[in-house]
């Protein structure tokens, strides 16, 4: 039976293209995602979202509140709680800047998709319910960029808990691919007093659902994901609590993790390098083939 790996009906002739030098790569994005996590009696669950069908990118998939970094954020000192600014550019292997702007994308993209926010008056606490009119009418304009987040901050008289996040991976899309992102994935632990919802103008469901149980929805084809979506689910699945994974993250590998494409055998053998469950043959001739999963 296929399972649910996300697969786009014209990476084929994209890989083609690639090889025989008709494709120039597009510089990837710079973006952030968070796996949203809360205990329950039966272990932790992570919150995910189904993105549209109409979604040019990944529409039908299952994936985590994110979305792409805004320059914004990089020439702003923000209020600050947690690790400094210097100790996450080492952790994220970027600039100090950089490193703000994608801890910044994070959180604000965690309360524009997810109405959650990982931000308080000071760096010993974490606001309580933001659901009331004038929230949603800050997260809007959060949405439409009227609004820069450090602005939002400032505003509000708000500190980033960075501390609140954990860093877990990070995946970049392939060369081949016409929308690429270099995306950092965080772990964070849902605030107390806080609660998610559906928030995001790009997904039409959102869930919480433990990993084991949305692997084996994957591995049965029935739940959409993208590599690095399962790939994390699978990762999250040693931790008996929230906690425990947010704890962990510190020691983690951030080395990128991309694709590549190479010709053995005739044909086109598409990998993820230390991931080999995503491994795809693809014939060097064009033939038909199918998006969803495969």
């Amino acid at each position: 039976m296929a399972n649910g790996q996300w697969y786009p009906p014209e990476w084929p002739d994209r890989i083609r293209a690639l090889a025989d030098g008709t494709l120039t790569p597009v510089a990837p994005r710079r973006a952030a995602t968070v796996l949203l996590l809360r205990d329950t009696d039966s272990g932790p669950v992570v919150h995910m979202l189904r993105r549209r069908a109409s979604m040019a990118f990944a529409g039908g998939a299952y994936a985590y509140p994110g979305g792409g970094v805004d320059p914004r954020d990089d020439d702003r000192l923000v209020r600050w709680a947690g690790p400094t600014r210097a100790w996450w550019a080492n952790r994220l292997g970027v600039d100090e800047a950089r490193a703000q702007a994608i801890v910044c994308a994070a959180v604000r993209e965690t309360y524009e998709e997810a109405g959650v926010l990982l931000a308080g008056p000071d760096a010993d606490s974490v606001v309580g319910d933001t659901t009331g009119a004038d929230w949603e009418a800050d997260r809007a304009a959060l949405v439409a960029r009227e609004l820069s987040f450090a602005e939002f901050l400032h505003r509000r008289g708000l500190v980033l808990r960075s501390d609140l996040l954990g860093a877990w991976t990070r995946w970049i899309t392939p060369e081949f691919e016409s929308r690429r992102y270099d995306t950092w994935f965080f772990v964070a632990v849902l605030p107390e007093g806080q609660r998610t919802r559906n928030a995001s103008t790009e997904a039409d469901r959102t869930v919480w659902i433990g990993p084991e149980e949305a692997a084996a929805g994957y591995d049965k084809g029935e739940l959409l994901m993208m590599p690095p979506t399962i790939a994390t689910l699978r990762q999250l699945l040693p931790y008996a609590r929230a906690a425990e994974a947010l704890a962990a993250a510190p020691a983690r590998d951030m080395t990128p993790v991309m694709a590549g494409a190479r010709l053995v055998d005739g044909e086109i053998v598409l990998s993820w390098p230390g991931y080999e469950e995503f491994t795809k043959h693809v014939p060097t001739t064009p033939g038909p083939t199918g998006g969803g999963p495969a």
